[in-house]
């Protein structure tokens, strides 16, 4: 266990382990240093000669700080990261050695890429691949490693990564925000989207997790009776924290923090065992690698505290799963373009970005829903703990009533914040808002700020703010190209029409009711939103005509980038789907029938005893408890034997996607059946011969 950081300490150590823009200040000649700043704010390329002098300098931080060995630190098609590391050592030939880092070292790599999923880019022999330094998202040192955040493409040019997609988008929401300013007679060097990303993850032992071979090849339990208690008394939402976890969370801080990691909120979760940690909000591109790093560092400093960092979507039934949820805005420099301000009907800027939003997750909500599609998911989407899987926007009583008033074109009364009196007197009063908070929404206006709740707690939040980020786009260019030309009293009221017109038009995505409600998809259905269940309803729209188009007008993705990514979901999904009923046969075959088969042998055994010691005597409850073993066990194997035929014959097909059907609508039911007869045996067989460690003891440790 490390020495924590005094509290004294921390602005000292905070981003001290970064590359970051005072370091940079610090460290570069005045001139280097304006350039970058122009390639790190504006967009603008890099030539090499900076970057060799930054290389340099950077190299000499990393040594001073520790670091031997730097890396292009990626994220390939898999959704986590990738690193290879280098040292900095150069043998200069007469025995000795100088360490040396180049501009061209600094800028690009050269990493074999047969390895990772590429869907179909390039083949297996075709190895080379580059990645390409990102400066926008800065340098860090993690575990003695100059860790460089780069892109990832193929030798051919196309991307094989989450990044490249994303700074793509980025460039086009820029580019069409800023057509949309110079309407309103204003500009910005660049216009960029912010994220904060809300992570959830649950803390389990270290010994009951290696006991549960399904925690370890699935990161969740395919097994598993409920608790005796669950999260019905509500009360570790918010509650104190174990010293144990709370151990952990100080660490994880310090650590974050001297990687420049915001890290501001923690705090226990809804379920038992069940926590969350949340950062300030930054540019989107950087918050994706900061979560990412953040995940990587709750799994391996878990292990400090004798603990487990479970980051799968549902590791247990009968519980809340995990989310991430994605706070997304749209800002340059300190202005906030979703900020409603203090008369938001009379904010048309604002009108025009909220509009522009409405617009976007309406025309693409498919494809906003295919970007949080896993097999984990699945099965923590509309389990009322988290949204449905049908897409809506909740935008809370004082928007909903501007667009009302917008779109029935009737006047629009504001509703003033309203002074709350708790009626205790040394309580101060405070002011109610006028937003309340919808949990049910898949993607809730907060403020000056939508909250997209769909993304799973394992997800890499790079596919859905590239979507966003695209389809936001579109709905910029499709406002700037109907203004083109148009000035003064004539744009605005031309924009005021525009708006008008586009919310009646996509009035169905706004529903502020209840999300888990039992009539909502039906009305939903009505109103013609989608509602793709699984994750094999979900993916095909990534490969749409629609979405394709979109793609293309922007140059964030060629057809042949959407169509590998939707091969390699579809593998990932497919794969998934293969080790967890792999795993769920292995484990009723050579865990849970030998105990239960044990447990009736005994029940047996003692029926006999009893009736040799004492002729006549009543074991009726005794036949009973074995009869109910016996059915069980005829349960599970005729489960378990239907299961498997259905596996065997789905692993020979060739069609991905018809492979994904089949897993999603034939073998799930297969494998609930299977867990529904073993978890009916929890309950019977005496616990010292349950061969698992059970939901009562994994979340309740001490």
């Amino acid at each position: 266990m490390k020495e924590l950081t005094p509290m004294s300490k921390i602005p000292e150590i905070y981003g001290s382990m970064v590359f970051n823009e005072h370091t940079m200040q610090e460290r570069l000649p005045s001139a280097t240093y304006k350039d970058l700043m122009k390639t790190i704010k504006k967009g603008e390329p890099l030539n090499l000669e900076v970057a060799n002098v930054v290389a340099h300098a950077m190299k000499e931080w990393a040594i001073e700080k520790g670091a031997t060995h730097y890396t292009h630190w990626f994220q390939p098609l898999s959704g986590i990261t990738s690193e290879k590391h280098d040292s900095f050592l150069d043998p200069t030939g007469d025995g000795r050695a100088i360490m040396s880092f180049s501009g061209k070292e600094l800028i690009q790599g050269e990493p074999d890429a047969s390895s990772f999923p590429s869907g179909g880019l390039r083949a297996t022999f075709e190895a080379r691949g580059y990645t390409a330094w990102d400066p926008t998202s800065y340098a860090f040192i993690k575990d003695e490693v100059l860790c460089i955040p780069t892109a990832f493409c193929s030798y051919t040019g196309e991307a094989l990564d989450k990044k490249t997609p994303l700074l793509r988008s980025m460039s086009a929401i820029d580019e069409q925000a800023k057509r949309v300013l110079a309407l309103f007679g204003e500009t910005a060097d660049r216009v960029i989207t912010t994220v904060g990303a809300e992570q959830e993850y649950f803390l389990i032992s270290e010994k009951d997790y290696a006991k549960r071979s399904d925690l370890i090849m699935t990161g969740r339990t395919l097994f598993g009776y409920s608790p005796l208690k669950g999260q019905e008394l509500e009360e570790h939402y918010f509650g104190a924290i174990r010293p144990t976890v709370n151990e952990f969370m100080k660490e994880l801080d310090s650590e974050l923090w001297k990687l420049g990691v915001s890290a501001k909120t923690k705090h226990n979760e809804v379920a038992p065992a069940q926590h969350e940690l949340a950062p300030l909000y930054t540019n989107g591109n950087r918050a994706i690698d900061e979560n990412l790093l953040t995940m990587e560092k709750m799994r391996l400093l878990a292990s400090h505290y004798g603990l487990v960092c479970l980051q799968h979507e549902k590791p247990f039934e009968g519980i809340n799963g995990s989310g991430k949820h994605n706070n997304w805005s749209i800002s340059a420099g300190k202005t906030n373009f979703l900020d409603p301000g203090e008369t938001p009907m009379d904010n048309l800027r604002f009108l025009v970005f909220l509009t522009g939003v409405i617009q976007a997750v309406d025309d693409y909500q498919e494809l906003l829903r295919m970007t949080v599609a896993s097999c984990g998911n699945d099965h923590r989407l509309g389990a009322n703990e988290a949204p449905p899987a049908i897409v809506s926007i909740f935008l809370g009583d004082e928007l909903g009533a501007i667009v009302d008033a917008l779109v029935d074109d009737h006047e629009y009364t504001s509703a003033e914040k309203v002074a709350v009196d708790l009626g205790v007197a040394v309580l101060p009063n405070f002011l109610k808002d006028n937003t309340d908070r919808n949990r049910t929404s898949p993607f809730a206006f907060t403020g000056n700020k939508f909250e997209f709740r769909m993304p799973g707690s394992a997800v890499n939040l790079a596919d859905c703010n590239m979507v966003l980020n695209t389809a936001m786009a579109k709905s910029l260019k499709d406002f700037a190209d109907a203004m083109e030309g148009k000035s003064g009293d004539e744009f605005e009221s031309a924009a005021i029409a525009y708006i008008k017109e586009t919310l009646k038009k996509h009035q169905r995505i706004i529903f502020n009711g209840n999300g888990y409600s039992d009539e909502w998809p039906a009305e939903a259905e009505r109103r013609g939103l989608a509602n793709n269940r699984t994750t094999a309803d979900a993916l095909p729209a990534y490969v749409a005509e629609k979405s394709i188009k979109l793609f293309e007008e922007f140059n964030v993705l060629t057809e042949v980038e959407a169509r590998s990514r939707y091969e390699v979901k579809l593998e990932k999904y497919t794969k998934l789907m293969n080790i967890e009923v792999r795993t769920m046969k292995r484990m009723t075959r050579r865990t849970f029938l030998p105990a239960i088969n044990k447990y009736a042998t005994l029940v047996a055994n003692e029926i006999n005893e009893m009736k040799a010691a004492c002729a006549g005597i009543d074991t009726s409850v005794q036949d009973q408890l074995l009869n109910t073993v016996v059915d069980g066990i005829k349960e599970i194997n005729d489960a378990l034997n239907e299961l498997h035929a259905a596996h065997l014959a789905i692993r020979d097909l060739t069609d991905e996607q018809e492979k994904a059907n089949k897993y999603a609508h034939e073998i799930v039911p297969m494998m609930e059946r299977l867990r529904a007869g073993v978890d009916a045996m929890e309950i019977v067989v005496a616990h010292d011969l349950w061969p698992v460690p059970t939901y009562n003891d994994i979340l309740f440790y001490c």
